[in-house]
């Protein structure tokens, strides 16, 4: 028996398919097949558009950033906080335009922090000596009581996690008893100042108050990513000096104004300190 080898002819047919003639005869085809794509409206989608000045948002204006950028500064400046999650169309503009933003910021001596795992930004004041530097940022007055319900506050976020966590009117109250009868002998003025860290901890959006029960607070992720470790452990040294100290609260005088809205309970209340309005929100913790 004897066998022949075959082969294969992968002449003219295989080498036709690479030709010249080839390839042009498929473009005529293709063009020809999809020439209404170019009647169809042509979409900008450039990165380096979106950064694009816009049109006048008024007369006069020469802004260089897009609307989205000026808005999105805007809001960094007169809030205490951009979140995702309570502004989402904000923080995709802060998160998009982030960059031009702190140019923007550092022009006043500010900071962008973002916290991209909350979805959390806010502004704080850069410091360093001059005498031309002006402070942009609001200050405000936080006092002791309203610092150790932060600290509490950032503590509990801090060991939920990523699980929302609720805690009661009672529950606050119940964190200070370690200062009760130590401290402030006048239980009622004592009760006072633990409703006024509340108030401020609501002011500042720390806590938030539940629809359907009006003594019951979720506590805002949002603490979580302005209180860092470096600020949680200046506070609880201060809080220890404060529990330690022996210090009698004094009772205000006789027909004094309520001591929330008396400039003398500044004078009164602990410790009372001169804080940022955006720099609570910061990492360094220098004004707490």
């Amino acid at each position: 028996m004897t066998t022949t080898d075959e082969t294969v002819n992968e002449g003219p047919e295989t080498a036709d398919a690479d030709t010249p003639e080839t390839e042009a005869r498929e473009t005529d085809a293709l063009s020809s097949e999809y020439a209404g794509f170019d009647d169809l409206p042509t979409v900008a989608a450039t990165a380096a558009q979106s950064h694009a000045p816009s049109a006048p948002r008024f007369d006069g204006d020469v802004s260089e950033l897009p609307d989205r950028a000026c808005w999105a500064l805007q809001n960094l400046l007169t809030r205490r906080y951009i979140s995702g999650d309570r502004q989402p169309q904000l923080w995709s503009w802060v998160a998009e335009y982030q960059d031009a933003l702190r140019v923007r910021l550092s022009e006043l001596d500010l900071r962008l922090r973002i916290v991209d795992e909350l979805q959390v930004a806010f502004v704080e004041q850069a410091g360093y000596e001059s005498r031309w530097g002006r402070r942009i940022l609001k200050r405000e007055t936080i006092h002791t009581y309203d610092a150790i319900l932060a600290l509490h506050l950032a503590k509990y976020i801090r060991a939920a996690r990523d699980e929302p966590v609720l805690i009661t009117r009672e529950e606050i109250h119940e964190l200070f008893a370690g200062v009760t009868n130590t401290i402030d002998r006048d239980l009622a003025l004592f009760d006072k100042r633990i409703e006024r860290a509340i108030d401020k901890m609501e002011e500042l959006e720390f806590l938030r108050k539940q629809r359907d029960d009006a003594d019951t607070y979720v506590i805002s992720p949002v603490i979580s990513a302005v209180m860092t470790a470096s600020v949680i452990t200046d506070l609880q040294q201060q809080f220890e000096q404060f529990i330690g100290s022996g210090e009698e609260g004094e009772e205000p005088p006789e027909g004094a104004a309520d001591p929330g809205e008396s400039d003398a309970d500044d004078a009164r209340d602990h410790e009372g300190r001169d804080f940022d309005d955006a720099d609570a929100y910061g990492d360094e913790g220098d004004d707490w």
